[in-house]
C-alpha cells in the first residue's frame, strides 16, 4: 500500500478529532475521503502529510513512517489545499519555475519541469499570462501542477473544486485523472459527492473521527438497497389489472401510487426488471407515460452512513 493508517487518534481538548482512523490506499489509485463537517477529514490529511502529530496510531506514506520519518515523507508528497498557492502576479511558467527552484531544482531542470507540466495540464497557451487572468479551472490546474513538481508518490487534494463552475470542475477532474494515470496515489477530500463518484475508485466515509465504510462506490450504493423501476400507467388502462400483470412479470409486488398512477418495483437488478416490464406492457398493448430506472446515489449512501442511527 502507498498510504496506510492504523488506529490514528488525535484529541484537541474535549474534541476527539480522530478516533481510531484506519486507511489503506494502493499506488496509482484515486481514493475519496468523505464525511460531514467535523468528521475529521482535514485532521486525517494533516496527520498523513506530517503537518500535525497524532496521539496514537501508526501511519506510513510511500513506505515511510509519518512520525519517525517525516522528512522522507515530505519529499514524496504533494498537498493541494482549498486555497490556491500560486502567485497571481506571475505567469504560469514563472510560477512553476519558482516552485521548482524552491524544491531545489536547478534553473535548467526547473524550466524543463515547468514546460512538461504546462503541457501535461493543458496550460501551454496561457504560460506567459498573469495568473490573475486565468479562469477558475485554469488556476486550479496550475495549483495542482505546482504540487506535482517532484512527481509525488502521494498527492493530497483537499476539496479541489470548491467554488468552481461545472466547466472548471471538469477541467480539474481531467487533471486529477492525469495525475493518477502517471502512477501517483491521490487522496481526495470533497463535499461534492458526484465528484467522488466520478473520480474515486474507492471511497472511505468518515464520521466522528473514524471510518464507518470503505469500498467501491458501486458496492457502497448496493449496500443501502437495490435499483428502483417506476412505471407510470396511462389514463384509461386498467390500473389494477396492469399492476397484477407487471408484478407477475417482475416476480415481486409493486409499491403503488394511485394518485400518480405509478408502480415502483424495488429490485436487485434494475435492467432485468426493466426488460420484464417492457415485455409485459408490450404484450398488453400498453404504452407507459413514463418508465424510469433509478439506482441508489452516493448522496443516499452518505446520508445513511453518517446518520446518528447508522453509527450507534
Amino acid at each position: 500500500m502507498n498510504l496506510e493508517a492504523d488506529g490514528l487518534r488525535k484529541r484537541y481538548g474535549d474534541v476527539q478529532a480522530l478516533d481510531g482512523f484506519d486507511l489503506a490506499v494502493a499506488p496509482g489509485v484515486i481514493h475519496g475521503l468523505l464525511g460531514p463537517n467535523g468528521a475529521g477529514k482535514t485532521t486525517a490529511v494533516k496527520a498523513l502529510a506530517t503537518l500535525i502529530d497524532v496521539d496514537e496510531g501508526v501511519a506510513r506514506v510511500a513506505g515511510y513512517d509519518v512520525r519517525t520519518q517525516a522528512a522522507q515523507v515530505r519529499r514524496r508528497i504533494g498537498l493541494i489545499g482549498q486555497n490556491a498557492a500560486v502567485d497571481e502576479i506571475l505567469g504560469g511558467r514563472q510560477n512553476l519555475v519558482m516552485f521548482g527552484r524552491l524544491y531545489g531544482l536547478s534553473k535548467v531542470d526547473a524550466r524543463a519541469r515547468a514546460d512538461r507540466l504546462l503541457d501535461m495540464f493543458g496550460l501551454v497557451d496561457a504560460a506567459e499570462r498573469a495568473v490573475s487572468t486565468y479562469s477558475g479551472g485554469m488556476r486550479r490546474r496550475l495549483d495542482i501542477a505546482a504540487g506535482f513538481i517532484l512527481t509525488p508518490a502521494v498527492l493530497f487534494l483537499d476539496e479541489p473544486t470548491t467554488g468552481l463552475d461545472p466547466r472548471a470542475r471538469n477541467e480539474v477532474w481531467a487533471a486529477v485523472r492525469e495525475v493518477a494515470a502517471a502512477g501517483t496515489t491521490v487522496l481526495l477530500t470533497t463535499q461534492y459527492l458526484d465528484e467522488a463518484d466520478q473520480l474515486a475508485a474507492r471511497i472511505s466515509v468518515m464520521n466522528h473521527g473514524r471510518v464507518v465504510a470503505d469500498d467501491t462506490p458501486g458496492v457502497l450504493k448496493r449496500q443501502i438497497g437495490g435499483d428502483r423501476v417506476t412505471v407510470t400507467i396511462p389514463a384509461g388502462a386498467p390500473l389494477e389489472t396492469v399492476t397484477q400483470q407487471l408484478a407477475a412479470a417482475v416476480g415481486i409486488p409493486a409499491v403503488p401510487d394511485d394518485e400518480a398512477r405509478s408502480l415502483t418495483f424495488e429490485v436487485g437488478s434494475g435492467v432485468t426488471a426493466l426488460a420484464a416490464i417492457v415485455r409485459a406492457l408490450d404484450d398488453s398493448g400498453i404504452t407507459p407515460e413514463d418508465l424510469v430506472l433509478r439506482r441508489p446515489t452516493l448522496d443516499e449512501v452518505f446520508l445513511t452512513l453518517t446518520s446518528q442511527e447508522a453509527i450507534r
